[in-house]
């Protein structure tokens, strides 16, 4: 998927299986999230991401993407639950994962009101050798986009555990 192009319409159901479509967000900043439920890196940024959508709550849209093929549907729905993720979506054959190119837990993908792609990376500036986040990438961008601006940042490194694609 390319920067500053439209997302192709995707559907996937929820942990509860019910369909869900990403166009059912347009009009909003949408930021989809691709999750698991056993990696550190996604547990630690789900409360940075939680904390920032709660300012941004009624112009921002967030969708969090299961797409590990190892994790069961009830890993999943405990982790969510306990963790208060809104909006899980279940990728169970990576149809998502491969369409979106990504290759992580998490990886970030930010979306404009008029479903252009505008960001895709990692939540924030943890690596290997940095292991306390001192910049917030995700905030940035969707401030960039509530300000009524393009952000200047609009790719980084994912960083994170591999997507598990075969079991």
């Amino acid at each position: 998927m390319k920067l500053n192009q439209p997302i192709p319409n995707l559907e996937l159901p929820d942990l509860h299986g019910k369909l869900h479509r990403l166009s059912d967000h347009l009009g909003h900043i949408l930021i989809v999230i691709f999750w698991s439920c056993e990696c550190p890196h996604s547990e630690r940024t789900d409360k940075a991401i939680l904390s920032m959508f709660v300012q941004w709550q009624d112009e921002v849209s967030m969708i969090t993407i299961a797409s590990n093929r190892n994790e069961t549907a009830e890993a999943l729905r405990e982790a969510a639950e306990s963790r208060r993720l809104p909006n899980v979506w279940q990728d169970a054959n990576c149809e998502a994962a491969d369409l979106f190119e990504a290759q992580t837990t998490p990886h970030v993908f930010v979306i404009d009101r008029d479903g252009i792609l505008r960001y895709r990376g990692a939540v924030d500036d943890v690596t290997f050798r940095q292991r306390k986040p001192t910049r917030f990438f995700l905030d940035e961008v969707v401030e960039s986009l509530l300000a009524g601006q393009l952000p200047t940042l609009t790719e980084t490194p994912a960083y994170g555990c591999a997507i598990v694609r075969e079991v």
